[in-house]
């Protein structure tokens, strides 16, 4: 592991004991948490104010042939819906980390939480109202919170799901997206449209602001439930759910298994496992073709929300 810098501590050390004495009370950045569904204090402080990490409310796109500021190698998430191809690069979303964007009539919020490893596509259609989001400043399990700016609840990327505010208890409906290379979703997708870097932010997309951090075994902010030397806490999984079973399919052991396509029983049903090498990404996908929900993620975050989940092993 890499060792934490210095100013990283000190700022991770004011950032604990901030939490720390701010624990009782009943208001974070700003957010009413008297409603709140899990506990107070595993709402964290993340550093930034609200909105301190700017949404992007009107993204720009430019075309795959002209996104030459991007690398073969270089990660994003990528969103068919209905005839709209596109493409939201990771080392965008590391400054902004929430995206609310549109195709035709359909509305749409893309997240990534850089310190989970996380990108999730929702519907921004909650309840029959079209909701906008942006970024709290808060944390919980180490996951990005968001926030829609028309009640102001608190909604927790991973658990898909309202924790505080007007709509605490409701759920948000995942639109499927596909994390991989940018080469790999450009051969897929020769058509993409690219989130570009005209965002109308001063930030500097080629330099990543977490460096080093996917590496270290160290995490930034405690976690409710922690794994203990089973994987490397930043091992890339693909984290699957059928009803109460959720299974962890670690990216090493698909790369060693190095199937193609294979079939696995979850909840007692038969589903397909995609790996694909080339772009680092994976699907589980059911009979009739649907994909199940499912996230890549780093396995401290996915233990953290799911410590009862099972581990895929080669048979």
């Amino acid at each position: 592991s890499i060792i934490m810098p210095l100013h990283v501590f000190f700022i991770t050390v004011f950032l604990l004991l901030s939490n720390l004495m701010s624990s009782t009370g009943e208001a974070k950045n700003g957010f009413d948490l008297t409603n709140s569904m899990v506990a107070q204090q595993l709402i964290m402080l993340g550093g930034p104010p609200k909105d301190g990490i700017p949404a992007l409310d009107k993204p720009q796109f430019v075309h795959g042939r002209d996104a030459d500021f991007l690398e073969d190698d270089d990660r994003v998430l990528g969103l068919i819906i209905g005839d709209s191809v596109k493409a939201y690069p990771i080392k965008i979303l590391n400054w902004h980390e929430v995206v609310n964007d549109h195709a035709g009539h359909i509305s749409f919020v893309v997240s990534y939480c850089p310190l989970c490893g996380t990108g999730a596509v929702f519907s921004s259609s909650v309840d029959g109202e079209i909701l906008n989001f942006g970024v709290s400043g808060l944390l919980y399990n180490s996951d990005v919170l968001l926030y829609d700016r028309q009640t102001e609840s608190l909604w927790s990327q991973i658990r898909a799901q309202s924790i505080s505010g007007s709509y605490a208890g409701m759920t948000l409906n995942q639109v499927p997206v596909t994390h991989t290379s940018w080469k790999r979703w450009l051969e897929q997708q020769p058509n993409t449209m690219v989130l570009s870097q005209d965002t109308g932010y001063s930030r500097d997309y080629s330099r990543n602001p977490y460096g080093g951090y996917s590496e270290s075994k160290q995490l930034y902010f405690p976690v409710e439930y922690e794994s203990v030397n089973i994987l490397h806490p930043k091992e890339t999984v693909l984290g699957v759910s059928v009803n109460s079973q959720h299974r962890a399919y670690p990216f090493n052991i698909l790369m060693a298994q190095g199937k193609k396509r294979f079939a696995d029983t979850l909840n007692g049903r038969k589903y397909t496992v995609i790996w694909d090498e080339e772009g680092y990404s994976a699907k589980v996908i059911a009979p009739d073709g649907l994909p199940l929900q499912q996230i890549q993620v780093f396995w401290f975050a996915w233990f953290a929300f799911h410590p009862t989940t099972e581990i895929y092993s080669m048979p």
